[in-house]
């Protein structure tokens, strides 16, 4: 009998450092994943990228197994690591937070570039700078 696709989750965890707490056991303990081999499978494909928000689609089937795809990082956490900024601006037209370059927004689109709906890189570029923007972080030459 065929596996039947009983759940699609997506997650927001920390790479490397998921843990059976919440909001990881919260979002797949009632669909009866092992958690502890979710935890085990995730950090060890994520220990490279240590510290940095991972969006994960787990589908889980009916007999309880499990398979994740991890998509790279949000946009905003990229901007945020590449201008050494804790968060963004309260309020981006008046307050700047911080700089990037061309070359870094060019860096950030192609790491999102599979995970976007962009059909040229340039579009992907334009897209990140958009964010920057609304983040209060200028872009510089």
């Amino acid at each position: 009998m065929a596996k039947q696709v009983v759940a699609q989750v997506k997650l927001q965890v920390t790479g490397g450092q998921a843990t059976p707490a919440p909001p990881v056991g919260t979002a797949l303990g009632p669909h009866g994943v092992n958690l502890g081999q979710f935890v085990m499978q995730f950090n060890d494909r994520t220990k490279e990228m240590k510290g940095t928000t991972i969006p994960v689609i787990v589908t889980v089937y009916n007999d309880r197994s499990f398979e994740f795809i991890l998509k790279s990082p949000p946009a905003a956490v990229l901007l945020k690591q590449a201008a050494q900024v804790a968060k963004g601006a309260a309020n981006p037209k008046a307050d700047k937070v911080g700089k990037v370059s061309k070359a870094q927004v060019l860096d950030i689109a192609k790491v999102k570039f599979n995970d976007m709906n962009s059909s040229s890189l340039e579009q992907a570029c334009k897209v990140i700078a958009g964010t920057a923007r609304s983040m209060g972080i200028e872009i510089t030459d």
